[in-house]
């Protein structure tokens, strides 16, 4: 474990975020995407940032790999597709529900048992069918069904209640509060309640980069290098079949991605380069592009990260644009060499 004590929280402020794309239509500016973006290198040291990368936000689900951690630190035996899915936004998919139900077969529980939110599918698709099945919401289905069957599961490991697992003070989520302290390197600056009931926490963009970076360059064998090597190996159990956080991974060799409500997204490599970018309007549209600016900026090669560019815009039917990430996000240009 990390030995250095956390720094101070992060002040609560408004953020100053500073435009990161723009909403191209036919050769003009129609919008602007205003955000904030870290880029770090592999020392750690912050090789870019855009807007207000200190101030103290809510990561929403970009935090789950931390959760997870947590729980593993606690004693929680997952490996594989299960811890994956332990970390995961899922979409809903049969698989997802069957993991889900394997976690609470584990801990000997049931779907009743949970504490989250009854939602239908985050699969548009899947959603689709469920309604024309007649299938109702179930909070089996629900996108964070994972997160909280294998909380359930670490609370049945360690003795602790079941019924209050939600509750700020139970010993779960002072366990899961102190590692996010400890990955992302700073206190908590606040807690408040997460959509699927959760105790969600208030952290900086920075601080997030950094866990992201944690993670990824664990020791093997560590809880922190058992999550990272299971969300990669099992990139469709973290998110969906068709997501684009499941195709990012796949994309790029040994990233470590996670995406998270209202425009957050973090990625870091197995080397600690690490990105974290918060959308400030929380549009899904220019999440990722952004983000896969950001790993070019990073060093990554712009090649495999051609696809994350955005859907385009439509125009009568036919793309006359797109979401394009501002300049200062462009790759830095390769240093000169000399002649000989």
């Amino acid at each position: 474990m990390h030995s250095s004590s956390p720094a101070e929280a992060p002040l609560v402020r408004e953020p100053l975020h500073a435009p990161v794309a723009h909403v191209i239509r036919g050769s003009v500016i129609e919008g602007i995407h205003y955000g904030s973006v870290v880029v770090l290198g592999a020392d750690g040291h912050v090789g870019l940032q855009l807007g207000d990368i200190e101030a103290a936000f809510f990561p929403r689900s970009a935090l789950k790999p931390l959760q997870a951690v947590a729980m593993v630190r606690a004693g929680l035996p997952l490996d594989g597709d299960l811890l994956s899915l332990a970390a995961a936004s899922h979409s809903g998919e049969e698989r997802h529900l069957a993991g889900a139900r394997r976690i609470l077969e584990l801990a000997g529980l049931t779907e009743d048992d949970l504490r989250n939110v009854p939602d239908l599918p985050y699969d548009p698709v899947v959603r689709d069918a469920w309604v024309r099945e007649g299938r109702m919401p179930s909070r089996l289905a629900q996108n964070c069904s994972g997160k909280h069957a294998a909380m359930l599961y670490t609370c049945r490991l360690n003795g602790w209640s079941l019924e209050d697992y939600l509750d700020p003070a139970h010993p779960l989520q002072r366990a899961i509060a102190g590692t996010v302290e400890d990955l992302t390197g700073q206190r908590v600056a606040h807690v408040t309640v997460d959509g699927c009931g959760a105790p969600l926490f208030a952290v900086s963009l920075h601080g997030l980069a950094r866990a992201a970076a944690r993670l990824t360059t664990a020791a093997p064998g560590t809880p922190e290098a058992r999550v990272a090597g299971a969300m990669r190996e099992h990139a469709e159990m973290a998110s969906g079949s068709g997501r684009d956080v499941a195709a990012l991974m796949r994309a790029v060799p040994g990233l470590l991605a996670k995406d998270g409500f209202e425009g957050v997204q973090m990625a870091a490599l197995p080397d600690g380069r690490a990105v974290a970018v918060k959308i400030a309007d929380g549009a899904n549209r220019a999440r990722i592009p952004v983000a896969a600016a950001a790993l070019a900026r990073a060093g990554v090669d712009p090649a495999p990260l051609a696809e994350f560019a955005g859907e385009p815009l439509l125009g009568g039917g036919e793309p006359v644009g797109r979401v394009r990430p501002v300049r200062a996000l462009a790759p830095a240009p390769a240093p000169l060499t000399a002649c000989v």
